[in-house]
This record gives C-alpha cells, structure tokens and sequence, in this order.
C-alpha cells in the first residue's frame, strides 16, 4: 500500500494541519490542553501497541515520569534546556528502562504483566518522594524551554511548544503505523490469538513481547518529556503515582485500538471532560469520570474508534448493495 492509498496516514496529516491551524485561534489554555493531549494519546500510544498483543499495563507512569523526570533534571542539574536534546534523552532513558524490565516482564502474561508494571512504577514513586536531589514531593520546575539557541519568551514559548509537539507527535505517530504494518509489528496479533502456534513458525513470543514493550516504552518517555515541558514542573504524584496510570488506561479504553489516531482523539476528549468536570463540579467530577468510563464499556466495549469502522461497514455495505442493484 502506498502513501496515496493509506488513509491512515492522510488522516495523520489533515490532523497535523488542523492542529497548526488551530494554533492561530484557540486561546493559551486551550492549546495547552491539546498540547497534553499529544503528551497523553503518545502513552496510550503505546498501550495500544501492548493491548493489540493482548497485554495491559498497569503502571505505565513509570515510563512516562521517567521521561518526565529526565527532562527535569537535565535542567535543574545541567542547566539543558532545548527541547531537542531533553526530548531525545527522555524517550531514550524511558527506552533503556524498557529495554532492562523487559527481560523479566516478557515472561509473564495478563494480570501478572499489568500488576508487575505497576509495582515497578510504585517503586519509581517511592525513590523519587523520598530523595531530596530529586525533587521529593516537591518536585522540580524547569527552566524556560530553548529550540536550538532560540528562547521565545511567555506566550510564544507556549507555542512554540505546541508547534514542535504537533510535528513530532506527528511523526512518532507515523512511525507507529507504519512499524505496526511491517511483520514485526502483524506479529502483535498473532501474541495475542495463538502463542504457541507462533512458537511453531519458528517466532520467539517473548522477543516479540520485548519488541513492542521497549516501543511502548519509548513512546511513554516521549509523552512524559512533552508533558514536563508543556507544565513546567515535575512531580512525584502527578507523573508517576498509579492514578497517572489509571489515566492512561482509561484514554486506552475509551479511545479504542482500531488505529493509531485513536488515542489522540481519545485523549482530547478526556482532557476535555475532566478539565470541565471540574471546572463546574469540583465535589463530583470523579463520578462524572468513572460514570463515563462505564458508559464506554457498556455501550462501545471496542472504543470510540468502533463508530468509525462501523461507518465504514455501512458505507461499504451500502456501496455494495448499490453496485448489485446496478447489475441486476
């Protein structure tokens, strides 16, 4: 399939488009919600990548705060601040950690990989909530951000910001789809429906596992660098805390695993909904959350994504039925 014909990738583009153009309208607080937005969809991202395996992560805020983290330190320690150097790092330090846990978490599968990710992300909050050079539950604020030597100062950081975040989420999202269409990343299906089967044809299941966690993992640090320097401050219970988690799993759920823009529409929607859940009812706004969450598993168990492929269906059904009547 070529780039005319994949329309996944042109949907990936006239999205890129919309979100420049957005930038000329939308007021500051707006775009840092689409900003977060990015940051967030690129972890369920890669919660996507695990889920078509069949597998679920608990304690995804591990990669995510490491990033996070990375980029934070950088400044405070190193005095690094341009966001194409603490971008880079952030997704490979989220990367290498990855890299390490998954030859012990490639061997496990369903709530055993799920819970074992989270205890690792708890361990992460422990370190970070107790030492004093890292922040404690203080955290740590950063510097303003640079674009090589560059320093565009108040309002025009922001969006600058959300320029750089767009193309590169752009581009990650890209490499996403088209990593997922090569037979290393089909092979996520075949994890999922028949590992032993995939032992005959002469895979290794559990490489494939690492592959797609490492992945994962990077997409986590890559979501964390953004958010850190979309914020401007870290901390322990916002980046790595299990409810961070949790936010990542219910973007996943409520976004769906049809195709990889899912979860940036996903996660907009939730940004949304919490942001004005609690702007109009602060005493509640859980309960408006967990109300929507159950509303998506009860009525689209596939997602928000499963409207999409449902209109394709009838389109195509319809098509079909008009070509029949044509012959007949």
């Amino acid at each position: 399939m070529t780039w005319r014909q994949d329309k996944t990738l042109w949907g990936l583009t006239i999205g890129l488009v919309a979100l420049l153009l957005l930038n000329f309208v939308v007021p500051d607080w707006f775009r840092s919600i689409l900003t977060l937005s990015l940051a967030r969809g690129s972890v369920a991202l890669g919660l996507l990548v695990l889920w078509r395996c069949g597998l679920i992560s608990f304690g995804h805020a591990l990669y995510f705060g490491f990033g996070a983290y990375t980029v934070g330190l950088m400044s405070r320690y190193l005095g690094i601040t341009d966001a194409f150097l603490t971008i880079a790092c952030g997704v490979v330090t989220a990367g290498l950690l990855a890299y390490g846990l998954g030859f012990l978490l490639r061997q496990y599968r369903g709530i055993f990989f799920a819970l074992l990710n989270m205890a690792f992300s708890m361990i992460l909050y422990g370190v970070l909530a107790k030492l004093e050079e890292l922040g404690s539950t203080d955290g740590i604020s950063l510097e303003t951000t640079t674009y090589l030597w560059y320093a565009p100062l108040g309002a025009e950081n922001k969006t600058a910001l959300f320029v750089f975040a767009v193309i590169l989420t752009w581009g990650v999202a890209v490499l996403v789809h088209l990593y997922l269409r090569s037979t290393l990343g089909n092979m996520t299906t075949a994890v999922r429906e028949n590992e032993i089967r995939l032992g005959y044809l002469g895979y290794s299941g559990e490489r494939a596992v690492h592959a797609k966690f490492v992945v994962s993992g990077l997409l986590g640090g890559f979501g964390g660098a953004i958010a850190a320097l979309t914020i401007g401050h870290v901390d322990p219970d916002s980046m790595v805390y299990w409810p961070v988690s949790g936010d990542f799993v219910f973007i996943a759920i409520l976004s769906g695993t049809g195709n990889v823009t899912a979860p940036f529409i996903g996660a907009l929607i939730y940004e949304l909904i919490r942001t004005y859940a609690f702007d109009k009812f602060p005493e509640i706004w859980q309960l408006i959350m967990g109300g929507t969450l159950l509303a998506i598993i009860m009525f689209l168990p596939n997602g928000l994504w499963s409207l999409v492929d449902r209109w394709r269906g009838r389109r195509a059904a319809g098509a079909g039925l008009r070509a029949g009547k044509e012959e007949a």
